[in-house]
């Protein structure tokens, strides 16, 4: 590299100080209030706090926690002084209400209000409309509202034009950066022709398991006491979820798909599948004859079984159990990865993979932080 400062003169990196200097100029206030104070919740109020002093040193950023809101109760910091260090030992909380909550945390002086809703809950998801039009940023990873009414998602959509901002990286593979490499795709003009994944870290390991040395019923049982499925496999193996996160994934794209238009396929059979839990667990082996055949159909075009969720450049969608080719990337998958698969005008010979691990409390949390954090990144510094 040629440069015409002669070294004398050449400038040094920014002092530290400096650089705290220039982050109190930038300082910028973030009342933020949680909803669903469960597992994601939770680690993501660890992470929060952990990052706050990071954050305020080096960012000039400043988390406000404002409140918790669980399911029947709430705790607001106007209630107690010492929120920020702990919720669920809060001293005092109120009945659980959810417009006078998103009213405490925008408060009445101008400052920035962001609500994460972490909860999986369809009532929440149908207030955000109204917080959006108020002016609160919403950050969410409950599926609920991507997936649900269109009518809703157009309403949530339209809400967003008076400058709150609406993020949701974490309703698809947790913390794995695939609706923003959706976005940026076609924000940069590029033109999508498929998509292909496994959304299931469940069923991906399900199927990386079934090689026939065990039955299917017994991976399942095996998969329920790791935790890696809900406490009714039936929520896995029915492909629900995974239909609903390729239902956010073709809304993002501009098609307005509903849950109603995917051509579903699950692996619970009509008979098992209104059963109560219980029945149904003791029912399980009735898997194992239909799954051993699909396996043995795999094997003998030299294939793979997976799971995998597929749009493509019309808007069709389907999700199912399929036979892939050895030599497909979705063949060489570990453990309860997802895997996305981007083709694309640009990326059409050698389509653009997202892959990594798409389920629990830690990376989920963490893709809800990264949406805080680019929200928190766009707003303007107020005194």
């Amino acid at each position: 590299m040629i440069t015409c400062v002669p070294k004398q003169i050449q400038r040094s990196p920014l002092p530290l100080r400096s650089m705290h200097a220039i982050a109190s100029t930038r300082r910028r206030v973030l009342a933020v209030g949680l909803i669903g104070p469960g597992r994601v919740g939770s680690t993501l109020l660890d992470q929060l706090r952990t990052a706050q002093p990071r954050l305020a040193r080096d960012s000039g950023l400043e988390l406000k926690l404002c409140g918790v809101v669980a399911s029947k109760r709430m705790w607001l910091d106007c209630d107690d002084a010492e929120l920020n260090g702990r919720h669920d030992g809060a001293q005092v909380w109120r009945p659980n209400d959810l417009d006078a909550f998103a009213e405490h945390v925008r408060g009445s002086d101008g400052r920035h209000a962001l609500l994460i809703d972490c909860s999986a809950n369809d009532d929440v998801a149908s207030h955000y409309a109204h917080w959006l039009a108020a002016g609160i940023h919403v950050v969410t990873p409950n599926k609920l509202a991507g997936s649900g009414p269109l009518s809703r998602w157009q309403e949530i959509r339209a809400a967003c034009v008076g400058g709150a901002r609406f993020r949701y990286e974490a309703t698809v593979c947790a913390g794995l950066p695939v609706v923003q490499t959706l976005r940026d795709l076609l924000d940069t003009g590029d033109e999508l022709q498929a998509v292909e994944g496994m959304f299931s870290g469940t069923l991906a390991w399900l199927c990386n398991r079934h090689d026939g040395q065990h039955p299917f019923s017994t991976l399942v049982r095996e998969a329920h006491a790791l935790g890696y499925t809900e406490p009714d496999p039936r929520d896995d193996l029915s492909g629900l979820d995974v239909a609903r996160k390729l239902v956010i994934l073709a809304r993002e794209a501009g098609w307005p798909l509903s849950l109603e238009d995917v051509d579903l396929q699950g692996l619970v059979p009509e008979a098992l599948a209104t059963l109560p839990r219980e029945q149904f667990m003791e029912r399980l082996h009735e898997l194992d004859a239909p799954m051993a055949t699909r396996l043995a159909e795999a094997r003998a075009t030299g294939g793979v079984l997976r799971h995998v969720a597929h749009l493509d450049r019309h808007g069709h969608a389907s999700v199912r159990l399929a036979v892939l080719p050895a030599t497909h990337a979705f063949a060489h998958s570990r453990l309860t990865d997802n895997v996305v698969q981007f083709s694309t005008r640009r990326y059409c010979d050698n389509p653009l993979l997202v892959q990594g691990p798409g389920a629990g409390p830690e990376v989920t949390a963490a893709g809800v932080f990264a949406d805080l954090l680019r929200i928190a990144e766009s707003l303007a510094v107020k005194a």
